[in-house]
């Protein structure tokens, strides 16, 4: 995962005063971020545990998110993120989608192939922006799809830097269906790809989704949340020596889209 999760997983607890921004509103947020880092469902104590907080704080901050419906408690008594969180996640999908969009485009103008941007979302990626080759022979993903990271250039990209036994409870919890012949099945074969993506800077599709199709992936460093770009083209188009010019253009377009996310943060 890109290196911008970092900061939530951090056990120690963030200081609110050095941003100017209100210390109740940065923690609760931490909160939120720390319950998707777990998986959306958490106990209190693992909250403190994990944020450096005390119990009583964690009680009132997540009694307040219970009440505005961004977190609900469980009949486990454990707690979850709510329903209302959703419609947020929506609306961010799709603006960050939009943001994208000149990206994409410019990546479809120098390589010829579909560009696409996707997320890790849960355990599964969801595709949030699409723009399509100019070739009458080309890859089409629904904005809005789901898919298992497995299977994907994306998934491999987004999980590249998640620690082994992270990817381990990924992979126990959605299983590896093969989508193809091609698809890697096993946790260890995997994982063993997922080091080859660390060394090279970047993964492969390799007819792994779909036959005869090959696509090309880079993380979005330091972006907002988790995302990765691809291409994505027939495999007689997209051969090695073709990925030899499209890689360092996926990477260029990438640094470029995160510096604008990161100014688009900033402004906000």
């Amino acid at each position: 995962m890109p290196p911008s999760s970092a900061s939530t997983t951090d056990a120690a607890p963030k200081p609110a005063g050095g941003t100017g921004g209100v210390q109740s509103l940065e923690r609760a947020f931490d909160l939120l971020e720390r319950m998707a880092d777990a998986g959306g469902e958490v106990g209190l104590s693992e909250l403190s545990a994990a944020s450096g907080l005390p119990l009583p704080t964690i009680h009132r901050l997540v009694r307040t998110l219970v009440a505005c419906g961004y977190v609900r408690q469980q009949p486990n008594r454990r707690y979850a993120l709510g329903p209302r969180l959703i419609r947020l996640g929506e609306s961010a999908s799709r603006l960050l989608g939009t943001w994208a969009r000149p990206y994409l485009a410019r990546l479809v103008e120098e390589t010829g192939e579909t560009a696409n941007m996707a997320l890790l979302d849960g355990d599964e990626i969801v595709y949030v922006a699409q723009v399509p080759s100019k070739h009458s022979m080309r890859m089409f993903t629904e904005v809005g799809r789901r898919a298992l990271p497995h299977s994907t250039g994306v998934g491999k990209a987004l999980l590249a830097h998640t620690p082994p036994e992270e990817v381990r409870a990924l992979l126990a919890r959605t299983g590896m269906p093969a989508a193809t012949e091609r698809t890697i099945t096993t946790p260890d074969g995997f994982l063993a790809v997922l080091e080859q993506v660390r060394a090279a800077g970047y993964a492969v599709d390799d007819n792994e989704q779909e036959m005869g199709v090959r696509c090309l992936a880079v993380p979005v460093p330091d972006a907002p949340t988790p995302a990765a770009i691809s291409i994505s083209g027939p495999a007689g188009r997209v051969t090695e020596a073709a990925t030899e010019k499209i890689v360092p253009v996926l990477l260029e377009v990438a640094r470029d889209l995160s510096a604008a996310l990161t100014t688009a943060s900033a402004r906000g």
